[in-house]
């Protein structure tokens, strides 16, 4: 089956079905904010997105921007065909844990270099995760990391049908 008609972007927003694949990582100065019970978790604007066609944006963070008290090491590990082996981090915040809620790559393959320990976040477990001060949606199905945001038009891989998009 093929991809749905993609949205009509709106004034200043990209469509996620003009990203590229295999995917990439970019630089971004967007403020990115992280807050999980009453803990600021994350904010930065040295942060990287990556982009994949019908993905909302994933952000990694570098660790100067993240409170990384409130992380710890998971076992889980899993495998990107475009980054390489990521490995997790639980969220351990005022007595509540996020069994691995966010992710890294430590050694990710050449063209994610610049993402190489940086932090990403799923946000759908999480309090608030802002984009500019925006309460962004997470990427729907459970299983994807994306963040959306007025920026992007869909629709957005995840949703019922979308597998093989």
């Amino acid at each position: 089956m093929g991809h749905p008609e993609p949205d009509t972007p709106g004034p200043g927003q990209e469509s996620v079905w003009d990203y590229p694949r295999p995917a990439i990582c970019e630089p971004t100065s967007r403020r990115i904010q992280v807050r999980h019970k009453g803990v600021d978790l994350v904010d930065s604007t040295s942060a990287y997105r990556t982009l994949e066609t019908s993905h909302p944006p994933t952000y990694y963070i570098p660790r100067a921007d993240i409170a990384m008290d409130y992380l710890e090491p998971n076992a889980r590990r899993s495998l990107c065909e475009w980054k390489g082996q990521a490995r997790y981090f639980d969220i351990a915040i005022g007595g509540t844990r996020i069994d691995a809620g966010a992710w890294t790559y430590p050694e990710p393959t050449p063209g994610f270099a610049p993402i190489r320990d940086m932090i990403a976040f799923y946000p759908d477990p999480l309090d608030e995760c802002l984009v500019d001060g925006e309460k962004i949606t997470p990427q729907p199905g459970g299983f994807y990391g994306g963040w959306i945001s007025q920026y992007e038009a869909g629709p957005f891989k995840g949703i019922p049908g979308s597998r093989f998009w």
